[in-house]
């Protein structure tokens, strides 16, 4: 398969424009799902279920794109392997597997899945088939990137781990997490997920990488600021309480 160049700049514009869109649209309030779950009629799936079937295609797709091209981006390889798809090795085999929460509604799981096959195809044909960076162990951005990356990683996992733990089996009631970089911020995890990807965006220095991470941080950014009201509320009623 040859560089698409110019498929790669629509769908990474659309990346970029959806997030914008999101962003002004959910200015107010958040999307009706998790913590912020509204009374709804909706379709409603079991939560582990749904982010299994919205995450998969984000790590199935650039491997089948891996699987099937003849051409040889060493680069690219090492890169898909080395971030995107151990990010969503995790979310799909091994977060979707322990997550706790309410059931998730239908409606914003297929558009989840329809944002991440986009965004696994847009990823994975770039890496593939156009990255151009030679001699790329002494490349700085990659370095650089490749570090806050990894730091994200390790942030968005350990914080997912504290929430986890809230809840004994069988629970969905949200608490005040604490430990970690949750004594500092209200929401690590988001926090650590949106460091991922703009050290990814570093480290392959490119369009598509930016569309993503401006895409990602559009969409959980806002959330983590309501979070984060959610949180400072639950103290305020802990503290009354014990008043």
């Amino acid at each position: 398969m040859q560089c698409n160049k110019d498929l790669l700049d629509y769908l990474s514009l659309a990346m970029f424009l959806a997030g914008i869109m999101h962003l002004y649209l959910h200015r107010k309030c958040q999307k009706s799902y998790g913590r912020h779950m509204a009374p709804t009629n909706t379709k409603m799936v079991p939560a582990r279920l749904a982010w299994f079937i919205q995450e998969l295609p984000s790590f199935l797709i650039p491997l089948l794109l891996m699987f099937t091209s003849h051409e040889r981006n060493s680069l690219g390889k090492v890169l898909l392997l080395g971030t995107f798809c151990p990010h969503y090795f995790h979310r799909t085999f091994i977060y979707s597997l322990l997550v706790k929460g309410q059931p998730y509604p239908l409606d914003i799981m297929v558009k989840a899945v329809m944002s991440c096959s986009v965004n696994g195809f847009l990823q994975g044909h770039y890496l593939l088939h156009c990255a151009q960076i030679e001699e790329w162990e002494t490349y700085n951005c990659l370095k650089i990137g490749l570090f806050l990356f990894y730091i994200g990683m390790a942030i968005n996992i350990h914080s997912d781990i504290c929430l986890r733990k809230l809840r004994k089996k069988g629970e969905v009631k949200y608490k005040v997490p604490r430990g970690g970089l949750f004594e500092y911020i209200s929401a690590p995890n988001y926090f650590g997920e949106i460091l991922e990807w703009f050290g990814y965006a570093i480290a392959t220095w490119s369009i598509p990488s930016l569309s993503f991470a401006v895409f990602a941080a559009c969409f959980i950014g806002p959330r983590a600021i309501y979070h984060h009201r959610l949180f400072y509320s639950l103290n305020e009623q802990k503290m009354m309480t014990h008043n």
